[in-house]
């Protein structure tokens, strides 16, 4: 289906790159869009960077869109499970923050069963081909929704992240694989890598 705000060109790249159409990566191509449009174009390097809420779908379309990846470390990952993303171009000064309205993605009972038993394997042959109809029509929606209703835009005060630092790396002495200095564990003063670390001490905090 040719979408009325995305390009079909941006939709095929999408989907190659995430693996299937849904919901979620609809309304990641919709932000990204908004993103380009109101911050300039993608990041080449660390020039932009996102801030995001959640680890859903919509992330895979925000990294592909705008540049910031977790590759680069303009990629910030927050799990606070909200819909929620934050852009700062660092050239600008300029930060937006997105949320997107829980209404915009409502389903009805049918879907939503339907999804229960795709989810828990137990949807028979037809039933996952109700679901896949139903999820591509949701995704189109999604695609097609008039901005207000899909999502709030507010201009904010950007906050500073650090840019992406290269780290040394030292040796953990249980499994000898090198660790990010950042991240390693010490007992009795020797180095670990947090796997070990936990093996050891039984601590996974």
């Amino acid at each position: 289906m040719n979408s009325n705000n995305v390009e079909e060109s941006v939709l095929e790249n999408a989907i190659r790159f995430h693996g299937h159409k849904c919901p979620g990566l609809a309304a990641g191509i919709r932000v990204s869009k908004v993103v380009l449009r109101e911050l300039g174009k993608p990041a080449r390097d660390e020039e932009m960077v996102a801030i995001v809420e959640n680890s859903s779908c919509g992330v895979d379309a925000i990294q592909l869109l705008t540049g910031c990846t977790f590759g680069k470390g303009n990629l910030v990952f927050r799990d606070f499970g909200k819909s929620v993303y934050t852009f700062i171009n660092r050239e600008t000064n300029k930060a937006l923050r997105i949320s997107l309205e829980k209404d915009a993605f409502d389903t009805d009972e049918e879907h939503r069963n339907l999804f229960a038993k795709v989810r828990d394997k137990t949807a028979t042959e037809a039933q996952r081909e109700l679901f896949t109809q139903k999820h591509m029509k949701k995704s189109d929606e999604i695609l097609n929704m008039p901005e207000e209703k899909l999502m709030t835009i507010e201009q904010v005060e950007p906050e500073p992240v650090q840019k992406a630092r290269i780290h040394e790396s030292l040796d953990c002495v249980v499994c000898n694989e090198p660790v990010m200095e950042t991240r390693v564990k010490l007992l009795n003063g020797d180095v670990h890598c947090i796997p070990c670390f936990e093996e050891l001490t039984g601590n996974n905090s």
